[in-house]
């Protein structure tokens, strides 16, 4: 797919690696950049079509979808995080990071499909995690929505298969967002991230690996369970001891 004159909708946009996104494309030459947000009014950004949407609400997904028919690019960026773990964390929590992170994106494709497939397949992006595949005190929740999100994503690229609609997973450490303001260690730029993933559409990729700590992280996989959380255990006390 080309970016250039493409028709995107970014979540999340008023921000961080939303707003990155949405200049990035507009700086490749998107035809039309719809940049979405819970609060339109944050939307800050020249030259995009703003819309609100709260990806967690459907009525809220479906008015998006029908206010914005012509989109042949997908990026699923806007996620939470709240800190939670699984066994003493508030469930209520737990269960608004599913809803966001994982039952939002899934909303926003199952409502969009259908302007993919009728304006030529086009692309979903969703942005990922390197915590799709591990977790950490104080981040469980986290880690359980985008590994979920993350089997979802294998699920619905294989079910849009057949309209011809490119799925791509975006992985990364960390961002240099407010997200990740209190860890003084390196963080990919927005816009080096937002060009990864969308070099990643334009060659047609399922999965962008954006930085190193997702490579890393990524190729102890096939550890077993014990060596695979040793070894990100040192990987983290080196990366908060530098």
């Amino acid at each position: 797919m080309d970016v250039n004159n493409s028709v995107a909708l970014v979540t999340g946009a008023n921000r961080g690696l939303g707003r990155a996104f949405a200049q990035r494309l507009i700086e490749r030459g998107a035809r039309k950049v719809y940049a979405t947000a819970r609060r339109p009014e944050t939307v800050d950004l020249p030259g995009v079509e703003v819309l609100r949407l709260d990806i967690a609400d459907p009525a809220s997904v479906r008015a998006a979808a029908e206010a914005a028919p012509d989109v042949s690019l997908l990026i699923n960026n806007a996620g939470i995080q709240t800190g939670t773990d699984l066994l003493t964390g508030s469930p209520d929590a737990v269960r608004q990071e599913l809803e966001t992170n994982v039952f939002g994106h899934l909303g926003m494709i199952r409502e969009f499909a259908p302007a993919l497939a009728g304006n030529g397949g086009g692309a979903i992006v969703n942005v990922l995690s390197a915590m799709s595949w591990f977790g950490g005190k104080g981040a469980n929740a986290y880690h359980l929505t985008k590994a979920a999100a993350w089997a979802m994503t294998n699920g619905v690229r294989l079910e849009l298969a057949e309209q011809g609609t490119l799925v791509t997973a975006v992985h990364l450490g960390l961002a240099d967002t407010d997200m990740a303001a209190g860890w003084p260690v390196d963080k990919i730029a927005p816009s080096d991230l937002a060009d990864a993933a969308l070099d990643g559409v334009e060659a047609g990729s399922a999965e962008v690996l954006a930085d190193q700590w997702s490579r890393d992280v990524k190729s102890r996989l096939p550890l077993a369970p014990e060596e695979f959380n040793a070894a990100m255990d040192r990987a983290l006390a080196a990366l908060t001891a530098a």
